[in-house]
């Protein structure tokens, strides 16, 4: 975590940092203080499938993690794919990293 760089969210905190493969590979992160287990895995489900659909999408050769932030918890009843979606393509158009 701490060598990579950071960007900021509405549901979401990534941190990306090259690494030497020719494949991105993925962390997700979903802390006790986002919500109870249900909420946990409903988040760290839809970080996983959001990153299958929009890898292609991304550069290779990076170490991508998704970290839930609070309002993802507190928002997760209403939470979709498409909102995570929209959320993580302006991060990743910030970070330059979207083809």
């Amino acid at each position: 975590f701490h060598h990579g760089e950071k960007h900021f969210g509405y549901f979401q905190l990534i941190y990306l940092k090259k690494n030497n493969l020719e494949k991105n590979r993925l962390g997700v992160v979903a802390s006790k203080k986002t919500g109870n287990a249900v909420c946990r895995n409903k988040l760290k489900r839809l970080f996983r499938e959001n990153f299958r659909k929009q890898n292609k999408n991304l550069k290779q050769g990076y170490d991508i993690i998704f970290i839930a932030k609070k309002n993802a918890g507190e928002q997760f009843k209403t939470l979709n794919l498409s909102m995570i979606e929209k959320d993580s393509l302006k991060i990743f158009k910030r970070a330059k990293i979207l083809l």
